[in-house]
């Protein structure tokens, strides 16, 4: 069972920055946030409260900022921690998938012998937009024979229904902007 936390006061600590990666663009930043000892707690915390119970195996993280989140929670879960990482990085041999990004195409690769089938895992990373990124991570869990536990998000940009992308998942984001 999970303990609702509010989340909303951790807004304060996200900062946006205009016309970040490209103009028109409104990049939520989330060091801001990670830097405070509070804030990063409370994410954290809240993030684990959601799936605690949950029977998850595995936390995935995606590169990078995944990276940060996935640890901590997985700790918290008593979980293993497996990155999702860009190509090239990983040293055994791995599954990949493309995908388009909202400016570019980029991959994502997994150890081939990282989720073992029928393990349950939850994917984190810090941000839903469009989706793309999460859909090719999902894939690369699929072939490996694992089942999805859920979805989470720090953030969650609403207004570019990326959720809409898995209707079949539980999709967790802990703060929501609706522009």
């Amino acid at each position: 069972m999970s303990i609702p936390i509010n989340c909303e006061p951790l807004k304060a600590l996200v900062r946006t920055v205009p016309d970040f990666p490209k103009p028109g663009i409104l990049f939520y930043d989330i060091t801001t946030l990670l830097k405070d000892q509070g804030g990063f707690a409370q994410m954290i915390d809240a993030l684990a409260a959601y799936y605690i119970g949950k029977d998850v195996d595995l936390v995935l993280g995606i590169e990078a900022r995944g990276f940060i989140f996935g640890p901590a929670l997985a700790y918290r879960l008593n979980a293993g921690f497996v990155p999702v990482r860009k190509p090239k990085k990983l040293p055994a041999k791995t599954a990949r998938v493309s995908y388009d990004l909202e400016y570019g195409t980029d991959a994502l690769e997994i150890h081939l012998d990282a989720i073992q089938p029928g393990q349950r895992v939850v994917i984190v990373d810090d941000l839903l937009a469009t989706g793309g990124t999460m859909q090719a991570t999902v894939q690369l869990v699929r072939q490996l024979g694992g089942e999805i536990a859920g979805l989470a998000f720090a953030v969650e940009l609403d207004f570019l229904k990326g959720r809409e992308k898995f209707p079949e998942y539980d999709v967790y984001s802990l703060l929501h902007y609706t522009e």
